[in-house]
């Protein structure tokens, strides 16, 4: 049996729903993959942070998450930074689910770099990281004999980046298009049955599908960024987000909504990645799509993404784009991947 010692950076929903995942899902894991996994630290910039080395209760970090802070969770070092457990507790791997900054990647990337460099694994959900600097972190990686993976930054843990990367390499893979932000088709899906932009964006508010500053969003941002690292990962380019060209759904009236839905079509919010030459295309930008098209009819909150490919022709993935557990899952197959066995 292969024990692995984690900590987790960010112990919020993420970090949350895997914790939950590895709680209840311990024996069939130590089952069929032969591996169980221990939480030895959390460092969490709101809860506080917590370290032992013989592990931390599952649950006890879960009840004492929902008060707001870990200090009720027995624990033989308090207050130790990222930076001292990851040197004196050394860790199998780091969990990293902290928050995303698209702008500079901080503090994962930082986080990041320390384990690789120390030859410790590294899973993570944080878009940031992967989207400035992937390229970067995947050397040190190979220099330091380390493992890193992030399934979970483009639909969470409906395996986009693998389906891509893996399973259609040799497909050729000559377009690719998708919905990679839930918040904004949920807004779309809404306004074309008949609400308007306000009311649209204040129920997913409400729903909790948007933030309160919704700008990251609603302006496309997020999709860039996903769309970065799908064109760096699957295209072998090395794009910026500079070098996106990006559009919002703050322009779309409720008129243009049904105009399209007059004419067969529905607008949707595309993030697309084309091969032009030697030079790869990337942008994010609202289209009004046929009804036929395959990404057209995915509706609410739901992600997809088309691979258009030489030998298959369209191959459509739709899935969960969010969400604790599904994000959480991201994580755990990860770590599968580093440190077991999988077995089909």
């Amino acid at each position: 049996m292969k024990n692995v010692r984690l900590m987790v950076v960010g112990f919020g929903n993420v970090g949350q729903g895997f914790t939950q995942i590895i709680r209840d899902d311990a024996e069939s894991l130590a089952e069929r993959f032969g591996i169980r996994f221990s939480v030895i630290g959390v460092n969490d910039m709101r809860l506080g942070s917590i370290y032992d080395p013989n592990g931390l209760p599952l649950q006890g970090l879960l009840d004492a998450a929902a008060t707001g802070s870990l200090e009720s969770v027995p624990a033989a070092e308090r207050g130790w930074s990222v930076e001292t457990m990851l040197a004196r507790g050394k860790p199998d791997a780091l969990v990293e689910a902290s928050f995303t900054d698209l702008q500079t990647g901080e503090p994962a990337s930082t986080y990041i770099r320390l384990a690789l460099k120390a030859g410790i694994n590294v899973v993570t959900t944080n878009k940031g990281p992967i989207a400035l600097n992937y390229h970067e972190l995947k050397a040190l990686a190979q220099e330091h004999q380390a493992c890193i993976g992030f399934e979970g930054v483009v639909m969470s843990g409906t395996p986009t980046l693998a389906l891509g990367v893996n399973l259609l390499a040799a497909a050729g893979i000559q377009k690719v298009q998708g919905i990679l932000n839930g918040t904004t088709n949920f807004i779309l899906s809404q306004m074309e049955a008949g609400g308007s932009y306000t009311e649209a964006l204040a129920e997913a508010q409400k729903l909790g599908y948007a933030e309160a500053d919704p700008t990251g969003d609603v302006e496309g941002f997020d999709a860039a960024g996903k769309v970065v690292i799908l064109s760096n990962l699957v295209m072998g380019a090395d794009l910026r987000l500079a070098d996106v060209a990006r559009q919002g759904i703050t322009q779309l009236a409720a008129e243009d909504i049904q105009a399209a839905k007059a004419e067969g079509k529905r607008w949707k919010l595309i993030g697309a990645i084309e091969q032009d030459g030697s030079h790869v295309k990337a942008s994010v930008k609202p289209i009004a799509l046929p009804v036929k098209h395959p990404l057209a009819n995915v509706g609410g909150a739901t992600n997809a993404v088309t691979f258009t490919t030489r030998l298959l022709g369209d191959v459509t993935l739709i899935g969960s784009g969010a969400g604790r557990l599904e994000t959480g899952y991201a994580l755990l197959n990860d770590l599968l991947a580093v440190h077991g066995e999988q077995n089909f």
